[in-house]
């Protein structure tokens, strides 16, 4: 029997799962605590932890808070009213929109109790917001058809575009106009307008990364970078190259009299009311004209969330616990392009509330985020990653994120601040976490700044997931084969690995859709500490970290392979045979 006399120190929720002797208490407190250390709502640990069951912490919130409950079974998600909430919203908060009647948006929540959420949805929305208890298993489920359905019905409105919108897509930019930017009439005529807005929302309607224009002797081609790998989209006449490149640059605010000289510009998208993309571009000088190429910057990747990361759960707690300390130092390292920023947005996201003071320097700003305060390094006016991290510490910050550590200067000042009460997040370019350890003692930071200021380090790539509506299972692989992959290496039986292969469909692309994360997470252990100290190599580090558990690319890669969400040919690319 529960002593129902010895919790007083519960509060809400905790207090009722005692006196409804679904849990004792120190099961309780325990969960509270494991939820505040992991940034984890108590409801999602609760359920994911399996200490209860979705309906029965559904059932006793509602009780708690006499709140309504409904049951998303019951629910076809195309109902749901669409264009209310940003989907950034809604999957940040994990918040469904219910119904929309008379001013009032009923929104179905887990957790009633998280009143910023419910107050930015108010304001985001402009109207009165009535909250319904539902249940965290279904209404994951139900987030993730919503805001599929979200995506479906924005790709349907791009191609449903006629050549009128086409020419008169809302384009802004981050500059003002200035006579350099006029073009001529010639240039800017109505076939080119078209075909450049056409290739930039079908850019977007396929979840491309990047956009090249490349001029050469005989030819001209277009370019999509898609999951990772290059795809040739069109193959305009070479008579255009120049046009189609001064018509980029005049929407990109650059000189289109300079074609001599590298140079940078940025464009934003207005694809609806709530809802724009941005476009960094750059321009290369070479022998047959100038190359452009397009990054396309989608800030609702910056609020996926962590679970869509593709992180395992030691590694995610682990990526989750470090940045609630209060101070130390998370380096994410990989080559361009292996998802980096993502992390590092994701985690800003996490910290990114009221009470914190974030402050970040990044060559250049990629997105923006709110109540962040962003700053642009700029060699040419002497504003370096060094220079910036000085003023921030003058400016009474609790987060600091540097773009990239280049120097002995910025990891010096870096490192400073980790020490001093500061959580600083950065990148480098090395090839694994423990080799990240090296590299800043190669650098000329003492080792026992390293040991002593570095909290966390995760080396990444990004592998292509295979399509789950096309992805057909490889029958009859025998054991040999699998060890010469390497499955031994990780903790799953012969007999229980299924692999995958990609097919290919209407819905994909040559069988694989979207991409997930692969990873290393290197956490500064005592015995880590001691090896820096001692003068360890890289080594010697990762088999240190092998005995704690430590995983390496490969690994993680393998892992996903047995999982079913990426090919064996996917993870070869990736990280080698």
């Amino acid at each position: 029997m529960v002593n129902k006399a010895a919790n007083t120190a519960l509060h809400g929720l905790p207090r009722r799962l005692v006196n409804d002797e679904l849990l004792d208490e120190p099961s309780v407190t325990e969960a509270v605590k494991a939820s505040e250390e992991t940034g984890i709502p108590l409801v999602q640990h609760l359920v994911e932890s399996d200490m209860l069951s979705a309906s029965q912490v559904a059932s006793t919130t509602a009780h708690e808070f006499g709140v309504p409950l409904f049951d998303l079974g019951y629910l076809n998600v195309s109902s749901c009213p669409s264009g209310l909430i940003d989907p950034r919203l809604v999957a940040k908060h994990m918040a469904l929109p219910l119904s929309f009647k008379a001013n009032r948006l009923q929104i179905g929540v887990c957790d009633p109790t998280n009143h910023h959420a419910i107050n930015e949805i108010r304001f985001n929305v402009g109207s009165t917001v009535d909250v319904i208890v539902v249940e965290f298993d279904k209404l994951k489920d139900a987030i993730e058809a919503y805001l599929e359905k979200g995506e479906t019905d924005l790709s349907d409105a791009l191609g449903g575009l006629d050549d009128v919108q086409l020419d008169n897509l809302d384009i802004d930019t981050d500059e003002n106009p200035d006579d350099s930017g006029s073009v001529s009439s010639d240039e800017d005529d109505a076939p080119i307008v078209r075909f450049v807005n056409k290739l930039l929302l079908d850019a977007i309607r396929r979840g491309a990364s990047d956009i090249h224009f490349e001029p050469y002797e005989h030819s001209y081609r277009v370019r999509f970078r898609t999951d990772g790998i290059l795809e040739e989209i069109a193959s305009p006449p070479t008579n255009m190259a120049n046009r189609l490149a001064a018509r980029l640059k005049v929407m990109s605010r650059m000189d289109i009299s300079e074609r001599r000289v590298p140079q940078d510009g940025r464009v934003k998208l207005k694809i609806s009311k709530k809802r724009a993309i941005d476009f960094r571009v750059n321009t290369l000088p070479t022998q047959y004209g100038e190359k452009v190429v397009l990054r396309i910057l989608d800030p609702a990747s910056a609020q996926m969330g962590i679970e869509a990361l593709g992180y395992e759960e030691d590694q995610q707690n682990a990526f989750l616990k470090t940045l609630q300390q209060p101070q130390g130092m998370i380096l994410v390292t990989g080559p361009t392009g292996s998802g980096k920023t993502v992390s590092l947005y994701t985690g800003l996201g996490i910290l990114n509330t009221a009470e914190r003071n974030i402050s970040t320097a990044e060559d250049p700003v990629e997105i923006n985020m709110e109540g962040i305060n962003q700053v642009q390094v700029s060699a040419k006016v002497g504003l370096t990653f060094a220079e910036a991290l000085r003023a921030f510490l003058r400016q009474d910050p609790d987060v600091v994120m540097v773009g990239e550590i280049r120097d002995l200067e910025t990891a010096e000042i870096a490192i400073k601040a980790a020490q001093t009460g500061h959580l600083v997040l950065s990148t480098l370019h090395t090839n694994s976490a423990p080799e990240t350890l090296t590299r800043l003692l190669n650098m000329g930071v003492p080792s026992f700044n390293v040991a002593t200021s570095v909290s966390l380090i995760i080396a990444q790539r990004l592998a292509r997931r295979l399509c789950p509506q096309c992805k057909e299972p490889r029958e009859d692989i025998p054991n040999n084969v699998l060890e010469e992959a390497g499955f031994q290496i990780i903790d799953i039986p012969f007999d229980e690995i299924e692999i995958f292969r990609a097919n290919g469909c209407e819905k994909c692309t040559h069988g694989y859709k979207g991409r997930v994360g692969l990873y290393e997470v290197l956490s500064m252990s005592p015995p880590i500490a001691k090896l820096i100290m001692e003068g360890g190599n890289s080594i010697e580090i990762a088999e240190q970290g092998k005995l704690e558990g430590f995983r390496n690319l490969r690994q993680s890669a393998l892992k996903k392979v047995a999982e079913g969400i990426i090919s064996l040919e996917e993870a070869n690319r990736v990280t080698g045979d």
